[in-house]
């Protein structure tokens, strides 16, 4: 990795489009992990019911699931920047009626959760169209650097959010709803005020081979289906986050405040190299890169898998989430600039029904293999089954583990890029 002095030299921000998009995001990310703290609280206040959590849970993953590739679908098919206005647009009517009730004491389980399904839809259809967005904004030798910085404001968002949702709950759920509506404002705001060249190609109906065109265009780009399906066996495999609890109280004999200092501890690993990839450029050795990161996501896997030292397992954890984050900035962008514009749509979609299939699974494996094995052996197994992933992966896509750069095509031409 090195700074470049070329394309991907200046500062991401001298992009006026970018910039919109990066706060667009930044604020309904901070807005959504407000939001799910507030809801899980005031539904269980109200009902006492452990079910309803979970319900919380339901209403949000089959949208993502089942719509995806439909959404994904619009996204090549429909202005984006419109497809995205039209979902937060939606979901901040929603926020507003959940604060509107809440507000006046009318809200119930029922209502609050038909209210987080209509949200969770509109998410699952916009979310195709504002990740094929990022290329129209920036330099392809710049898109790695965009998309970290993206990634470092999302996690910012999923660690800072809820602890601003809880803290505001205090004055009543009312008050956080009403606070993230205000968040949705100026993400809508941001979205309506960039500008996003895209134009559409002819409309199709939305046929099966439409729909799953995505699919098809992956198996068919060896390096697209090697990032990818890394991605999905890799999260499978490294599920060991879920088992802090166990691992803080049984294995390291510590009590909630180590439980707190582990959790955090990956947190600042991906935060810190997210920000330090969004200032430097990715130039050589891509490919060989993103497998070490990997690998070394497997290393970290296993040092806190048999480390008895608390400073020693926050250290491993700082570095499994470095490392991760190194590999997800190569993984997103070479996704996305081996994607054609007009796939793009189509092909996100499936990336993230991957992505939240295999983080979900991820755990459940991580879960049961510790109530079989036990903690230690559980996340042993899963270091040691990504390092031999990794090894096969570079074995059977040969293409991806020779791969220089990113963006494999002749320099191309900074146009239609607006610059402040």
């Amino acid at each position: 990795m090195h700074s470049s002095s070329s394309a991907g030299a200046g500062s991401l921000f001298q992009y006026r489009s970018f910039v919109a998009f990066w706060l667009a995001r930044t604020s309904s990310s901070f807005g959504f992990q407000m939001l799910s703290i507030a809801v899980g609280w005031q539904i269980y206040s109200l009902t006492g019911r452990a079910l309803d959590l979970g319900l919380i849970g339901l209403v949000q993953f089959l949208p993502a699931v089942l719509l995806a590739l439909p959404a994904g679908h619009v996204a090549d098919q429909f202005d984006r920047r419109r497809v995205v206005l039209w979902g937060q647009i939606t979901e901040w009517l929603a926020i507003v009626v959940l604060a509107a009730l809440t507000l006046m004491q009318r809200t119930d389980e029922l209502i609050i959760l038909s209210l987080i399904f209509i949200i969770s839809v509109a998410r699952t259809l916009e979310a195709p169209s504002l990740q094929s967005m990022l290329p129209a904004l920036v330099p392809p030798a710049m898109l790695a650097r965009a998309t970290a910085a993206s990634t470092t404001a999302m996690q910012t968002a999923a660690i800072v959010g809820p602890a601003l949702g809880g803290f505001l709950y205090v004055a009543g759920p009312g008050v956080v709803y009403a606070t993230t509506g205000i968040l949705y404002l100026v993400s809508i705001t941001m979205v309506s005020l960039l500008r996003y060249d895209h134009a559409p190609p002819p409309r199709v109906p939305a046929t099966f081979a439409s729909v799953f065109a995505g699919v098809k265009f992956i198996r068919n780009r060896p390096d697209v289906l090697g990032v990818i399906s890394l991605d999905l066996f890799a999260v499978l495999l490294g599920g060991a986050t879920a088992l802090l609890p166990i691992f803080a109280k049984d294995v390291l004999h510590t009590g909630p405040w180590g439980l707190g200092l582990l959790r955090g501890a990956p947190a600042v690993g991906g935060l810190l190299v997210g920000f330090w990839l969004s200032r430097r450029t990715l130039e050589r050795h891509v490919g060989m890169t993103m497998f070490a990161a990997v690998a070394g996501f497997g290393v970290a896997t296993l040092v806190f898998a048999f480390s008895k030292e608390l400073w020693l397992s926050m250290l491993a954890l700082f570095a499994l989430e470095g490392c991760d984050m190194i590999s997800m900035v190569i993984r997103g962008s070479l996704v996305q600039l081996d994607t054609p514009d007009e796939m793009r749509g189509r092909v996100s979609a499936v990336n993230s029904i991957f992505i939240n299939t295999s983080n979900q699974l991820g755990e459940f494996e991580s879960g049961m293999l510790a109530a079989w094995l036990g903690a230690v052996p559980a996340a042993a197994v899963g270091g040691i089954g990504t390092l031999i992933v990794v090894a096969l992966w570079m074995k059977l896509f040969p293409g991806l583990r020779r791969r220089q750069r990113l963006h494999n095509e002749p320099e191309i031409e900074e146009i239609n890029i607006s610059k402040a």
